[in-house]
């Protein structure tokens, strides 16, 4: 009873964080397009290669925004017979989609900005186009720390890739804006696609820190950060229930922890009793690690384990 009581918790707990992230994507849509359409108004009315750039990355984050929503739902179907360990690490290679628009996006400003120098820049009603650019990267900015905060929250790297993009274009609108001010200011119009420029620099190192994260959560790249806290919680439940153990392993599906574990009994210990202790700290873990984990364990004898695995290691054969 007390364990069903802790899976049905479980359960509501991931529905929840489901639907919030749920939610948070479909607001990061909806406020995307309409950040597009005043962008490309915007572009229109100026014809500003800065504000050329700002709307480019916005038709990247409206894309990306869309795969990444198909990832979130796909990502949240349970395990099937053809794949096992469910979908989840999609989310990897939603961010990593992501990051290569954002480079390609960034390629494309660049073109587009020495374009405009080598053909003549003709800037027109540039004051209408700094305040529509100004009010988008301020609803940016609002949006990319909630999107990032319910990533954090929810263990999601599917929203916080996408919090990081908003804030990028929040901050490329702001740069945007000030460029123009400077136009403004000194009517010296190279000032506009120079911003274009920078721009299209920060948004390049932003993509390809999305590729590099997608690229390492692919290759099973195992943090610092949550092997010592995995350890540290551990090290606690195993003294509590007087147990030892070894070889840790543990790697990330973009959403929960999957973490290998081999504990060490007395010899004498029934087979019952270890998985009944096991099953106690497959269980505790994740509720101590504050965040979705799948615990696997194996189980060995204490007084010998060390020579079943020389003798494996050099046979490859189990005694």
């Amino acid at each position: 009873m007390q364990r069903q009581a802790v899976d049905s918790s479980v359960s509501q707990r991931d529905e929840l964080e489901m639907r919030e992230m749920r939610f948070a994507m479909l607001l990061s849509l909806l406020i995307g397009f309409a950040m597009l359409a005043g962008k490309v108004a915007a572009y229109l009315m100026t014809h500003s290669a800065a504000i050329f750039s700002d709307a480019a990355e916005s038709v990247i984050h409206v894309i990306a925004v869309a795969f990444a929503s198909f990832s979130l739902r796909l990502g949240a179907r349970p395990a099937s017979h053809h794949f096992l360990y469910g979908y989840e690490r999609i989310s990897f290679f939603s961010a990593g989609f992501e990051g290569a628009l954002i480079v390609v996006a960034a390629i494309a400003i660049l073109f587009e900005s020495i374009r405009e120098w080598i053909t003549g820049l003709q800037l027109h009603n540039l004051s209408s186009g700094v305040f529509m650019i100004l009010a988008a990267g301020i609803i940016n900015a609002g949006l990319g720390y909630y999107l990032l905060r319910t990533g954090r929250r929810t263990n999601s790297i599917i929203l916080e890739a996408d919090g990081k993009h908003v804030l990028t274009d929040s901050w490329t609108s702001f740069g945007v804006v000030g460029g123009l001010v400077l136009v403004l200011l000194t009517h010296w119009k190279p000032f506009d696609p120079l911003v274009a420029m920078a721009v299209a620099v920060n948004i390049l190192w932003s993509g390809g820190r999305l590729v590099w994260r997608s690229a390492v959560g692919l290759l099973d790249y195992s943090d610092p950060e949550a092997g010592r806290k995995i350890r540290e919680r551990l090290d606690a439940i195993c003294s509590e229930l007087n147990i030892q153990y070894h070889g840790v392993r543990f790697r990330t599906t973009g959403y929960r922890q999957i973490i290998e574990v081999h504990l060490l009994f007395p010899r004498l210990t029934s087979v019952s009793e270890a998985h009944g202790l096991a099953t106690i700290l497959e269980e505790r873990l994740p509720a101590e690690l504050g965040m979705p984990a799948e615990v696997i364990t194996h189980l060995e004898s204490l007084e010998d384990h060390g020579e079943v695995h020389h003798h494996q290691h050099y046979t490859g054969k189990p005694d």
